[in-house]
Order: structure tokens, then sequence, then C-alpha cells
């Protein structure tokens, strides 16, 4: 964790490149603060517009569709990738993706969070929603920032709707759903063999967005000899639907939020109690012992146990 003597010369640092005197280190370029000035009266959109530096940017902006929406009051802190950044990107699969209007829009709105955060404010973030839905993440140490994995290279280039700091990497957020990406883990085969059984993958694979206690294959592991194989017949499949959506819950509750509101209410109709005991966050009796991990169309937390909603057994 950074200490406040790092972050205060974090701060320092980041204030002299509001002098937009740094470069991306893959151009050699810089952001004139001449220029930067002469358009601090401009919206985002207008900003971006007026420097060659982010032309592709602009072009994405434009295949989105999302000109107008930058161009609102907002504010918005945007994390602009310089078309240096762009380039690291094969070219094929930039153009599929300039291409796909949907998938487009969702890598550009993980570059934009809400609000108008300066430099000073971004080093206070750890994981930051964007109007993707999904979190970035933030790190400042060693002198830099780093959002996800692209590099903080110039700051609070102001605009009237917000700010701009320059990244010199496209970030992307997860294109696949919760059940593609428990599948894709490894460790939710049982999970995802009740979720086809019980015919909630399709809905799983929705728009959502959902929040899943996912237990792991260990977790299933845990219960009484027999109980999975019996879950699994069709007969009792409405007893298998309630189990699993018992640890579903609807929206994108990240864990700081989930262990604000002590419960959630689930799918199932009933709550699952949020708590942290010795250290430890729990989800009724199962610890919590991954959070966070985001999906397209949600966010995963990784729990120890199967949890159980009253009707089929005490939780």
């Amino acid at each position: 964790m950074t200490t406040t003597r790092h972050v205060l010369a974090l701060c320092a640092g980041l204030l002299t490149l509001c002098g937009f005197a740094a470069a991306a280190p893959t151009t050699g370029q810089t952001v004139s603060p001449a220029s930067a000035s002469l358009r601090a009266e401009q919206d985002i959109i207008a900003t971006a517009m007026g420097n060659k530096d982010f032309s592709t940017l602009v072009t994405a902006i434009k295949a989105a569709d999302l000109v107008e929406a930058l161009q609102g009051a907002g504010p918005f802190t945007v994390f602009a990738p310089t078309n240096a950044a762009f380039a690291k990107i094969d070219p094929k699969t930039l153009d599929e993706l300039l291409r796909n209007k949907p998938l487009l829009q969702g890598v550009l709105k993980y570059h934009v969070v809400s609000g108008r955060a300066l430099a000073a404010d971004v080093v206070k973030q750890n994981a930051w929603a964007t109007l993707n839905g999904q979190r970035i993440d933030v790190k400042a140490s060693d002198g830099k920032v780093t959002i996800d994995d692209a590099t903080v290279t110039a700051t609070d280039i102001k605009c009237s709707n917000g700010v701009i700091h320059v990244i010199d990497t496209v970030i992307m957020p997860s294109t696949i759903d919760v059940v593609a990406t428990a599948m894709q883990a490894g460790k939710f085969k049982t999970l995802c063999a009740a979720v086809e059984a019980a015919g909630l993958a399709s809905i799983l694979q929705g728009e959502g967005p959902f929040t899943v206690f996912a237990p792991t294959d260990d977790a299933f592991a845990k219960l009484p000899a027999g109980t999975v194989e019996s879950l699994l017949k069709p007969e009792n499949k409405s007893k298998l639907v309630s189990v699993l959506t018992y640890h579903v819950v609807p929206g994108r509750v990240f864990s700081d939020k989930a262990v604000a509101s002590r419960t959630l209410k689930t799918v199932q109709g009933q709550e699952i109690t949020i708590a942290v005991k010795d250290g430890k966050a729990m989800a009724d009796k199962a610890t919590i012992v991954k959070t966070d991990i985001d999906a397209s169309n949600g966010v995963i937390h990784v729990i120890d146990a199967v949890l159980m909603p009253a009707e089929t057994g005490a939780k």
C-alpha cells in the first residue's frame, strides 16, 4: 500500500505533469501547455479533436456514436489513449473493434469515469467504477500511476465538461459473461454443470448485470456425499434452481458495497448475510476467498462453501 509520503511525492510529480511536458514514451511527443490552455473551455470531444495525438481515439468515439454523450454536461474523467497506444493493438484486431459498435462502446466507456477527478484525486483511488460498469484498477507507486496496465503520461487537461488524463495503452474490459468467465477459470466445473442442468445458463449469459457468489469445485466437494448428484437429477430441478439463484444478486455489487450493505437480496428471494469476521469477509457461513472478478455482464466473488437457502437446509 502506498505510504502518505509516497502519495504526496507522487501528487507533486503529477502536478508537474499538469504543465504537460510529459511525453508518451512510445512517441516522444509532448502536449503543449499553450494549446491545452487555449482549449481549456472546450468540451472533451473538441479538446481531443484539437490534439493530433488523439486522432484514433476521436475516430473510435465517432464510430461508437459516443460524441454527443461526451459533449454532455458530465462531468467526466477520461483516460485517453494516444495514437501510439492504439498502435500497440494488432491492426486487424483494431479494425474489427472499430466495426463492432457494441464492443467498441464497451471499451471506450471503460476509459471514462463519472465526475471530474484531477491528478490529486486519481491517486486516492484503488478500484474505480467506469461508465462501462466494470472497475479499473488504480495504482500509485514508484513515482508513476497506472490504470490497469496503462501508465498515465500526462494529467489534468481541463475541459468544460471534465478532465482528460493521457495513458500509453488502451485498457480492455472483460468481454465475456459470468458463465464464460467461470468456465474459463477452470475451478468452477461443478457450478457450471449445475447452472446448465438448472437451465440458467442462458439467463446468466444475458444482459444482467449479475453478482455471483461462486462456489469452487472444492466447495461443492464439502457437501455431504450424494448431495450434488441428487441436485442434478431432473426431478430435483426446482430445488437446484433455488440453490443456484440463492448465489446470485441482481446488479453489479462490488465487495466494498457488499460489505457495507450487510445483507443482499438474492434472485431466489431470500437474503444472504455479508460480514467481516476475524479479518475475513463472509457470505453466510462461506468465506469469500476472492472478490471483484469482472465479467461483461456482472461481477464474481469466489466462496469456499455452497450457500443453502432456508427451505433446502440450514445456512
